[in-house]
């Protein structure tokens, strides 16, 4: 459902689609507790993704639109610290949040029936999202669209599904170093949220309630910290002229990751170990502005939506999948042993930064150039 969304978010009330797809999803997290079978949990979890799928392609047109080129990074960074505030929040109170709906015990809803401690869970925090959802409409206004694409008689272009494909295919080595370079970058990042928590209860035997709180903290700092950063350098790089500057901002972040995430797992003691992991927090949540600049000046204003829908689709499959799940398969088929977790981890992150860094390295000259094309076609404020 991402890219009919998008396509949606490129000509539509931007707004209106945030609002209905913060409704969507925080009604269908409501409805995950009041499931009975797998089938009608998979649809309600199912309808939590269309809903989600709206905000991001759509809120980076609207902030692109709202802010010069020179301070799009930090203003896209501010938007993208809301996942890491939420991911480290969601460590910290979540154990709380389990705590308190356990002590609940069962309930008996009329019409809902009995609701068990689990379920309740997704009624504390979904309900709420329909409320922020009413007001986001009521108070954010639609920013007028810059950077349009207009033909030969000056009217802008509408860009369907296909012609988006066709102005990729027709950019291919833009678009590929930047959906597989970030998304290799992301990879180091999904590989830290995924599996930081295993290792500090397996290596340190820490339990969940505490290796949450350390995790929730690094993620809240570190991440929050990261992301600023880099979104600051992107704006930096800007401001000296270079039209690469997403890119360049997303280089150091994939270097800057490899040595502390190749050592926090040698670390002789549990507090030197999360302060270096703390660093590879950092450098690892650079990807996250720096793509999303990116994405913003590698095409005109009615595809934005369109490609970030895609990048995120690349990013998914990379990140998530790729970070989750060859951490796994080290763990077992390379050290066979569970305990070293962390050696996975830091392998996964380290080859994550070095090939990361090196797509990016290698897509710096054609980025520029589509930058340019795009700068030309569709003028934006600088």
């Amino acid at each position: 459902m991402g890219l009919p969304i998008a396509r949606w978010a490129d000509t539509g009330p931007r707004p209106l689609i945030i609002s209905a797809g913060i409704v969507i999803w925080s009604f269908a997290t409501a409805a995950c507790g009041i499931a009975r079978t797998f089938v009608q949990l998979f649809f309600a979890r199912m309808a939590v993704g269309v809903g989600e799928a709206a905000l991001s392609p759509t809120a980076y047109s609207i902030i692109t639109d709202s802010f010069p080129k020179s301070r799009l990074g930090l203003a896209l960074g501010v938007y993208s610290i809301g996942a890491f505030l939420g991911s480290g929040l969601a460590f910290i109170v979540g154990g709380a949040v389990i705590d308190i709906v356990g002590r609940m015990g069962v309930i008996d809803l009329p019409l809902l029936g009995v609701i068990k401690p689990w379920q309740t869970a997704f009624f504390i925090v979904g309900i709420p999202g329909v409320l922020v959802g009413i007001l986001f409409l009521l108070t954010v206004r639609d920013p007028a669209r810059t950077g349009l694409a207009t033909d030969e008689k000056g009217a802008d272009q509408a860009f369907t599904i296909r012609k988006v494909m066709d102005y990729i295919g027709g950019h291919k080595p833009t678009f590929t170093a930047h959906y597989l370079g970030f998304g290799l970058l992301a990879l180091s990042m999904y590989a830290l949220l995924s599996w930081a928590p295993a290792y500090l209860m397996r290596v340190y035997e820490l339990s969940a309630r505490d290796a949450g709180l350390y995790l929730g903290t690094i993620v809240l700092i570190a991440n929050t910290a990261g992301t600023l950063t880099s979104g600051w350098l992107a704006d930096f790089f800007t401001r000296r002229g270079h039209d690469d500057a997403p890119l360049r901002a997303g280089i150091i972040g994939g270097l800057g990751v490899i040595i502390p995430a190749a050592l926090f797992s040698s670390m002789p003691d549990l507090t030197s170990s999360l302060l270096v992991l703390a660093v590879a927090f950092f450098f690892a949540s650079f990807p996250v502005a720096t793509s999303a600049a990116g994405l913003q000046l590698m095409a005109p204003n009615q595809m934005r939506a369109q490609v970030t829908a895609l990048f995120f689709l690349a990013m998914n499959l990379f990140g998530i999948t790729g970070g989750a799940t060859l951490v796994a398969v080290l763990t077992d088929y390379v050290f066979g042993d569970i305990l070293k977790v962390g050696y996975s981890m830091s392998v996964a992150c380290a080859l994550s930064g070095i090939c990361g860094a090196a797509t990016l390295a290698w897509g710096l000259r054609h980025f520029s150039a589509t930058a340019r094309k795009v700068a030309q076609l569709a003028p934006t404020k600088v």
